[in-house]
């Protein structure tokens, strides 16, 4: 495919049908994805194949009990462990023990475990040049080194005609993960991406317009168009 075609048809693809994806594409698609940007080109991703049924379901297990603290939040109108105005994240906004405990129907998590393809994403913080630590907010830097690889996996997933999602819901269970799969201390669990051929391949994506997101000189200033 054109990259231009890629980059506006790689949608999140949740739904996939029974066809299995052949390893010699998944290694295509992960050989593709490793040319992403990062930090002092330190490439400090670990990619997990997951294939055991046990550590597959326990996943979903996991997934889904993630999947009810971020479904409180949005019944509470709440964007999911947003900081506040502040930028600061201080406390859970619901009772997440409440949440763990309130079942939360979702057709993608309750068969998580029969998708194709669940890949484990890690990252070693120490590769992360984290240049907003220390800031009096969120931090957010240190993602930049290890999300462009994620997202070439579903761009090279879609250029294989496949589909698939990137999801940290998972991260919300990140001890219970580390025991799971022997992830290392100083490991970080950065998603989970799933892939499959999907049910139904999305073509049109809504995105905002360039002159809603952009401006110049000040964050006020006039729309860039």
């Amino acid at each position: 495919m054109e990259l231009l075609d890629v980059m506006r048809t790689t949608g999140a693809i949740r739904e996939f049908t029974d066809d299995p994806v052949d390893d010699r594409v998944l290694h295509g698609i992960l050989d593709a994805a490793r040319f992403a940007p990062n930090g002092g080109n330190r490439q400090g991703w670990h990619v997990i194949v997951l294939r055991d049924p046990a550590i597959r379901t326990k996943v979903r297990d996991l997934y889904l009990l993630g999947w009810r603290e971020y479904t409180a939040h949005t019944r509470a109108q709440k964007v999911p462990f947003a900081p506040g105005p502040d930028g600061r994240w201080t406390a859970p906004a619901v009772d997440l023990e409440a949440a763990r405990a309130t079942p939360a129907p979702n057709a993608f998590g309750e068969h998580l475990d029969t998708a194709p393809v669940l890949l484990v994403v890690a990252v070693d913080l120490q590769a992360l040049a984290i240049t907003d630590n220390g800031l009096d907010r969120q931090s957010i830097v240190g993602g930049g080194s290890v999300y462009p690889f994620c997202h070439n996996i579903l761009l090279a997933a879609r250029n294989a005609e496949l589909g698939g999602v990137m999801t940290t819901v998972l991260a919300r269970q990140e001890p219970a993960v580390r025991e799971l799969v022997g992830l290392p201390e100083g490991w970080a669990l950065a998603a989970l991406v799933v892939l499959g051929h999907p049910v139904k391949q999305i073509t049109r994506l809504r995105r905002d317009p360039v002159e809603s997101f952009t401006t110049v000189d000040r964050f006020d200033g006039p729309a860039f168009s």
